[in-house]
């Protein structure tokens, strides 16, 4: 809903997912497998002829920084610009990311709200200077949904449907995921 709402607004052609390979911030944390990571992000936009799967981060040796994913989307879409899209709560720790400067010259960031999360955009201005005019906040539904939580629920048996698309649902349950 969130990337077909940033594609309306931004009038994008395309959006690409971009699944992470071993995200540096969760050391140690247990991921699902990125096959199933990659098959379930494939099967949520298949139907949709904007929406495409880039394999970038995920074919590639680690550490998986943002910075590094879109300086290789970039040169694979030299004539495009890119918009990294984020949720309010990502662009509240911004400061935390490994190169947020140079995240933001690659990028300009199309954010969403989220509930809960009130970035500092005066502190966050104050550090990345030239962050205001890279910054585009998009109109969306303001969704309180965690994939941390979506698999809980599905580790305690209780349905998901209609909070992922039908495709992914699916596949969870056929390759009893989060159980």
């Amino acid at each position: 809903m969130l990337a077909e709402a940033a594609a309306e607004q931004l009038g994008l052609a395309q959006v690409l997912f971009v699944p992470a390979g071993q995200p540096p911030h969760k050391p140690g944390r247990p991921l699902s497998p990125v096959e199933d990571r990659v098959a379930m992000v494939t099967a949520a936009i298949a139907d949709n002829p904007r929406f495409a799967l880039s394999r970038v981060d995920v074919d590639r040796p680690g550490p998986h920084y943002t910075s590094d994913m879109l300086a290789l989307v970039s040169a694979e879409h030299s004539d495009t610009d890119l918009f990294l899209l984020i949720g309010g709560d990502m662009l509240a720790g911004l400061l935390t990311w490994h190169e947020p400067a140079q995240v933001i010259r690659q990028a300009r960031l199309g954010v969403m709200r989220r509930p809960g999360a009130t970035p500092d955009l005066a502190r966050l201005a104050a550090e990345l200077p030239g962050l205001a005019e890279r910054l585009e906040w998009l109109e969306a539904p303001l969704l309180d949904i965690h994939a941390s939580e979506l698999r809980a629920w599905v580790r305690r048996g209780r349905s998901i449907r209609y909070l992922v698309p039908e495709p992914v649902r699916e596949y969870i349950v056929a390759h009893g995921l989060y159980k």
